[in-house]
């Protein structure tokens, strides 16, 4: 089912939510398409169907609890991976961004995403590869595209960069490893000016580029990162979506006032995605200054 044709914008990661499209996990199951699941199904076994449906409804519930029109996305049986709503369009403060995805067992949900956006479209990726799990709108004039060369590449960062650029907006492409997969493993805003991010890999010079910015970053180990716990969703108002399972960081966010939101999502974190991934933002009121 399609949307009805609307203005969705985000022009920032904080905002109140409004808007949010997720996917039904109907046909999800671990693929072998990064570091994360790979381990996960070096373990044995597939996720139960029930359990999958159970956890994404409790997301869904925390979603609608922070105030969030939840849309829905229909599934499609070849396209195992479509829960994870943000990698295939960006909404920005122009309207939607289509993405060009880099894996295989990904690329053929763009069709589902024209049809449901009914091809209204800011701008359509068409130079190398983009990944919305790569792009965070920080705040109104200020984007962070990473480039890990794999996910999304110099090519396509550079792409929406120029774009975003040619609005007058500074952003930054940030070189990481492939390894992470996206750059939301590494690095989310919780709320204006406060992130978590894995100090113990990101370079000095991103972080010290993020200060400069007034963004503080709460540090999350290595190996928590891997296990998702930089993936959250900033909702606005004093509130995020962490999972529950990620409780060092949990902690870190009610211990600055932050109001956590904690649905169980680890059959999702096992295949390399959490809230940030889960969810494609379609609308977020424009923070007051």
């Amino acid at each position: 089912m399609s949307a009805t044709p609307q203005n969705w914008i985000v022009t920032s990661e904080t905002g109140r939510l409004a808007d949010v499209l997720v996917c039904a996990p109907d046909h999800y199951r671990w693929v072998p398409t990064n570091a994360i699941a790979r381990r996960t199904l070096a373990a044995g076994g597939q996720p139960d169907l029930q359990a999958l449906q159970s956890q994404h409804r409790e997301l869904v519930q925390a979603l609608r609890q922070g105030g969030a029109r939840v849309h829905h996305l229909p599934p499609e049986p070849h396209l195992p991976y479509m829960a994870y709503t943000r990698d295939q369009v960006v909404v920005t403060h122009r309207g939607p961004v289509l993405c060009q995805l880099e894996r295989p067992q990904r690329r053929g949900e763009y069709a589902a995403l024209i049809d449901w956006h009914q091809g209204q479209f800011w701008r359509k990726s068409s130079a190398g590869t983009l990944e919305g799990g790569d792009v965070h709108i920080l705040r109104p004039g200020l984007a962070l595209i990473g480039a890990s060369g794999g996910r999304t590449d110099e090519a396509g960062a550079e792409q929406l960069a120029s774009w975003l650029r040619a609005e007058g907006w500074e952003v930054r492409v940030e070189p990481f490893d492939e390894h992470f997969l996206h750059l939301d493993v590494l690095f989310c805003l919780a709320a204006p000016g406060l992130a978590v991010a894995c100090l113990d890999v990101l370079p000095e010079a991103f972080t010290g580029w993020l200060a400069g910015h007034g963004i503080r970053c709460l540090p999350v180990p290595y190996r928590e990162a891997m296990r998702l716990g930089c993936n959250i969703l900033s909702l606005g108002g004093g509130r995020v979506i962490s999972a529950r399972e990620s409780a060092g960081v949990n902690a870190m966010l009610r211990a600055e006032g932050l109001e956590v939101l904690d649905p169980a999502l680890s059959l999702f974190t096992a295949g390399g995605g959490g809230p940030h991934c889960l969810t494609c933002p379609l609308a977020r009121e424009e923070e007051m200054p």
